[in-house]
């Protein structure tokens, strides 16, 4: 398990500023044991839920062509057929993962291929699971070219608490599926969008693993 680099400027920081009302209320209150020791343990369970938030995994992802990997770790919260109005214009198979405060926040490519489309959308912070959220909350958008052609939509989108999206790819890269494309802090939402004859392999409020969980099969 190792610190993602997202994380670890802030956790350095959050570390000193800790260390630092520590040792202000041991200066200030130096009789008050009981007041020291809270202040303490408070401190310890907040850096701690910092730090695992920030946490990066390593994964092997099992390759395969016809498979459509989890890009986030979460839970399924959408599966319909729905018209993709910002690239395809036309009828797509959604599925959306919703990421908690709790999750690994990486995200990583459901597919190996090219990306065709990237675009950044400024945008509100709607709470993630709200219906108008992918289209009015800050968000990013990849279209990804597989090698068979078939091209695969997945969307970053910031919810109420996450207000900053990484995207760390750009028009022209090459994707390893499975491979890191973004991070998104403090909890969201991922919808991926894939042909409507797409064979489904989850069920919604199931629990996805990035880079790990099949969540559908290609035709």
């Amino acid at each position: 398990m190792t610190i993602h680099k997202e994380g670890r400027t802030l956790l350095f920081v959050l570390l000193i500023i800790l260390f630092g009302i520590n040792y202000l209320i041991y200066w200030l209150y130096p009789a008050y044991t009981v007041l020291q020791n809270v202040i303490i343990g408070a401190s310890v369970i907040f850096y701690l839920l910092i730090l695992q938030f920030f946490r990066s995994p390593r994964i092997n992802t099992e390759v395969n062509d016809k498979h459509i990997i989890a890009p986030a770790d979460g839970k399924v919260v959408v599966i319909e057929d729905t018209v993709e109005t910002e690239y395809f214009n036309d009828r797509r198979k959604q599925i959306s993962i919703f990421m908690s405060p709790v999750n690994v926040h990486v995200n990583r490519s459901p597919v190996a291929g090219v990306v065709k489309f990237f675009k950044y959308h400024a945008g509100k912070y709607l709470v993630a699971w709200h219906p108008k959220s992918s289209t009015e909350n800050e968000r990013t958008t990849v279209v990804v070219e597989t090698g068979n052609g078939l091209e695969v939509l997945f969307r970053q989108i910031a919810g109420a608490v996450a207000r900053r999206i990484k995207c760390y790819v750009k028009e022209g890269d090459r994707l390893a599926q499975g491979g890191e494309f973004g991070f998104i802090k403090f909890g969201s939402r991922v919808d991926i969008f894939l042909p409507v004859d797409s064979e489904v392999a989850v069920k919604i409020d199931q629990k996805t693993t990035a880079g790990k969980t099949v969540i559908a099969r290609l035709k």
